[in-house]
């Protein structure tokens, strides 16, 4: 499997990319293209195109969860779907998979809308919805892992936000929908996250469980590490020497404290717009 990072916070030296505070990676395994989030622009279609990558014959859209750094991209690529339709380009629609509370609608007082901004009936004018809570294979090395157990206590993280219920309430929004994708590579697990919200931890667990497998090639994305509580961080850093994966490649929602720190007992890797990955 190739990997490639279309978006990220930062960008690799004399690459000549953009970088925004969000992410969206390009899976490419054995004839099926899964693009994994869209970040909050659409920068990851000009990085592509800079690339020389087409995103108009993808298998599958993933989407982590439903925040506007990974979601708020969908416009731009509807809007370039219907433009190649127009153009009569050749294209298909992929298969949209996500959570099925992906979509909710997720506020911040004071901010307003930070969550999706297309509902699930209005995207299935565009794409196929694969909407699933449990695990989901793509392929046969590849899986969508469906909402996550949290069973590591210094993983609990505080809501972001809140979403509505149909009577109007305001309920914490502790994500839910926050999961991931595996792939099942022959030295071991290689683990794609999003934002991590659901904890870092709790995701490689679940990941190999799924996968029946206990070996971690890699980890990479975010690992929602932004100024965390002192247990959090240890906690993390005591699974994560235990586990001793391959290597790892923290980012996006990885502050550099953060990064330092899981330095110290991972093999970390540097990320950025352009960096490429190919696992066997």
């Amino acid at each position: 499997m190739k990997l490639t990072v279309l978006v990220d916070n930062n960008t690799l030296i004399d690459r000549y990319f953009f970088a925004e505070p969000g992410l969206s990676f390009l899976l490419e395994d054995s004839g099926i293209r899964v693009l994994f989030d869209t970040g909050y622009s659409d920068i990851f279609l000009t990085n592509a195109l800079k690339m020389g990558l087409s995103l108009l014959d993808l298998d599958y859209l993933v989407l982590s969860h439903g925040h506007l750094d990974h979601s708020w991209g969908l416009g731009p690529l509807i809007r370039l779907f219907t433009e190649a339709g127009i153009e009569r380009l050749p294209g298909r629609s992929p298969v949209l998979v996500a959570h099925p509370l992906a979509f909710e609608s997720k506020k911040i007082e004071g901010i307003g809308e930070i969550g999706s901004l297309f509902t699930p009936r209005k995207l299935s004018e565009h794409f196929r919805l694969q909407l699933s809570s449990t695990p989901l294979w793509l392929s046969e090395r590849l899986v969508f892992l469906g909402e996550i157990p949290r069973n590591f206590t210094f993983e609990a993280e505080a809501a972001v936000g809140y979403v509505q219920d149909s009577k109007g309430n305001k309920i914490p929004d502790l994500l839910p929908d926050d999961t991931a994708l595996v792939y099942r590579a022959e030295a071991g697990l290689v683990i794609i996250t999003g934002c991590s919200h659901s904890g870092i931890c709790n995701i490689t667990e679940y990941a190999k469980e799924v996968c029946g497998d206990s070996r971690v090639l890699d980890i990479v994305g975010g690992f929602h590490l932004l100024e965390p509580s002192e247990e959090r961080m240890h906690g993390t850093l005591e699974y994560l020497k235990k586990l001793d994966p391959g290597c790892v490649h923290a980012c996006h929602c990885t502050d550099l404290n953060s990064k330092i720190e899981l330095s110290k007992v991972c093999r970390l890797k540097e990320v950025g717009v352009g960096l490429q990955i190919e696992y066997f």
